[in-house]
């Protein structure tokens, strides 16, 4: 491939960056939040999910903030899409604050209108029938303990992660679960449009002030990654192990008999929140596409009928789903 890795010692130290346990024939998989990170996730399904036949094997998935974003647009089939289309609203965005809308009545952050315009842009109805007809897609809204206003829910919830990963960084946090934070998690079957369905994945991402404060089912939501960003346990069985793909790298990775958790290769220069950088987004990308590739490389399931292709949609992961036949 054009943009993968060209040299043995390349490839091997990316095996070794790419790091976790597991078995090959994934039943489910896991997309952390971590807002334009999160574009790593896209680019490393377009790779490594043709290879391991991850198309015909998964059944569940869980997927969180802007995890959930790329989740919908990847099982939609709309990945080329998505990318094309965020990529060129972030370009046409100057700031990411406007102050001067304040004297306006228009939101101060455009994060929020400009992530509703693109999942609405890129999903469409026959997208959304696409994504009803793939594997059960399941997204956290958390929900805040009843003795906490929304803001001060929030305040809260960032300064316990904050200084949980001050102390010890770690893929599953547990302080703001221990304070009372709770996850529902919303199947995004029971979205019966695409403005639901864009409804429930901003509720999963809402993140003060980037975000207004949102309600969904008549309720305060919050950022589903507040309660865990990283929810493999939503969609853990015994039929195969879960594929968790993070946006971040951690020190340690959990060692986990069912699961399976790969962190990018090298840390991103790209910030969650920052919709003015489209070359730091398809970095993301890019850096998720080799990862992908080296990922496969050393997965490849027995007996898989499928390989990589040279070209096509399958090169981008855009395909309509094919339920497993087992």
């Amino acid at each position: 491939m054009s943009d993968g890795l060209s040299r043995a010692g390349q490839r091997a130290e990316r095996r070794a960056a790419l790091s976790g346990n597991g078995q090959s024939r994934f039943a489910a998989a896991v997309f952390a939040g971590g807002g334009n990170r999160c574009f790593w996730q896209a680019g490393f399904w377009s790779e490594a999910a043709p290879a391991l036949g991850l198309w015909r094997s998964l059944r569940r998935v869980a997927a969180t903030s802007a995890g959930a974003a790329i989740a919908c647009v990847v099982f939609a089939g709309r990945l080329r899409e998505g990318l094309a289309h965020f990529r060129s609203a972030v370009a046409a965005n100057p700031r990411n604050v406007y102050p001067g809308n304040v004297f306006h009545g228009r939101p101060i952050f455009p994060h929020a209108a400009m992530y509703r315009r693109a999942l609405l842009a890129v999903i469409d109805r026959d997208a959304l029938e696409r994504l009803h007809a793939g594997p059960e897609l399941l997204v956290p809204v958390t929900r805040a303990p009843g003795w906490l206003g929304t803001r001060t829910a929030f305040a809260l919830a960032g300064l316990a992660d904050a200084l949980e990963h001050l102390a010890r960084p770690s893929v599953h946090p547990r302080l703001t679960r221990r304070l009372g934070f709770a996850a529902e998690y919303v199947s995004v079957r029971s979205c019966p449009s695409p403005e639901a369905l864009a409804a429930l994945v901003l509720a999963s991402s809402c993140t003060p002030p980037f975000t207004p404060t949102l309600l969904h089912g008549g309720r305060p939501a919050l950022d589903g990654g507040i309660a865990d960003n990283v929810p493999a346990a939503a969609v853990e069985a015994d039929d195969g192990p879960t594929l968790v793909l993070l946006t971040r790298r951690y020190p340690r990775l959990p060692r986990h008999r069912g699961r399976r958790y790969v962190q990018p290769s090298a840390p991103m220069a790209v910030s969650a929140w920052d919709y003015t950088d489209p070359e730091g987004i398809q970095a993301a990308f890019d850096l998720g596409r080799r990862d992908g590739e080296a990922f496969a490389s050393t997965r490849r399931p027995p007996g898989s009928d499928e390989t990589l292709p040279t070209g096509g949609s399958h090169t981008t992961g855009i395909q309509r789903w094919k339920p497993s036949s087992r």
